[in-house]
């Protein structure tokens, strides 16, 4: 259980990193700022995506596959993204 939550923190960090990379912009946040984003936008995107119903490998207990990466970026992605929409209008 607690190897699962490491592995996410883990997941969301790296996914975070590659979402303000990959978003680019300057909203403030720093790299730090889109790690906590990145993990926040991992736990979005998993809850999202096994709420439709698609299988990430999270019950086999494989955690850091494919299909959980792709997810997790693109959670991070929207996340940052949306973030750096709030913080431009400010």
């Amino acid at each position: 259980m607690i190897i699962d939550i490491i592995a996410w923190l883990v997941l969301g960090a790296i996914a975070g990193y590659l979402a303000g990379l990959l978003v680019g912009g300057d909203e403030g946040l720093g790299v730090i700022g889109h790690i906590a984003l990145g993990i926040v936008g991992a736990v979005v995107g998993g809850f999202i995506v096994g709420a439709l119903g698609f299988n990430t490998g999270r019950e086999d207990g494989d955690i850091l596959n494919l299909a959980s990466i792709v997810v997790a970026v693109i959670g991070a992605i929207i996340t940052v993204f949306v973030a750096s929409l709030v913080m431009k209008r400010r």
